[in-house]
């Protein structure tokens, strides 16, 4: 395993939203997740935060073949490529070079308005349901901060680029853990 890896946190964990190699369960320790507001998009969308040395978020490592970030720099526009060497945790061979993608904070801005898209939020839990299960997506909720912010209901008409179908049983728990947060659906 020469080539450098990515952690990913959010979508990246559906594996069907892209075909990096070699992925595998990890942990990314003194980081927590957050929904943001940024100029470069119009909706809110999930960073990693800098958090206590006691917090972590599950996520998934995999390959950059040849170190070609190009494409996954593309994707994650808007996002600053963190080195995480020494932050993240898994169960295969040492790999040199481990990165994550964060917003910011600097570039943080009020909301205004803008929502998370549940087509969006549909694809992380179906990605943290498939590699962690139930107890996962728990997690997720659980260490995932900015759910006052409100969540548009786009599921008819998918915005997400990357949007995937989600089966009732899936739909059902994602509308579950979002009732026992009392999120604002609109």
């Amino acid at each position: 395993m020469n080539d450098p890896h990515f952690f990913g946190y959010g979508s990246l964990v559906n594996t069907a939203t892209h075909t990096y190699p070699n992925a595998q369960k990890a942990t990314l320790t003194g980081w927590r997740r957050a929904w943001v507001c940024t100029d470069a998009r119009e909706v809110v969308f999930l960073s990693a935060v800098p958090a206590s040395a006691d917090d972590q978020i599950q996520g998934l490592i995999a390959s950059v073949p040849n170190a070609d970030w190009a494409a996954l720099d593309e994707r994650e526009t808007g996002y600053e490529r963190i080195p995480s060497k020494g932050k993240v945790s898994h169960e295969g061979a040492a790999i040199a070079d481990i990165a994550h993608y964060a917003v910011a904070q600097d570039n943080w801005r009020d909301s205004n308005g803008h929502a998370i898209l549940l087509s969006y939020l549909d694809v992380v839990v179906q990605g943290y349901l498939q590699q962690f299960g139930t107890l996962g997506v728990k997690a997720f909720f659980d260490t995932t901060d900015g759910w006052n912010t409100p969540i548009v209901n786009d599921r008819a008409a998918p915005r997400y680029p990357r949007a995937q179908s989600l089966n009732i049983k899936e739909t059902a728990l994602v509308d579950e853990h979002l009732a026992r947060i009392a999120a604002q659906i609109i």
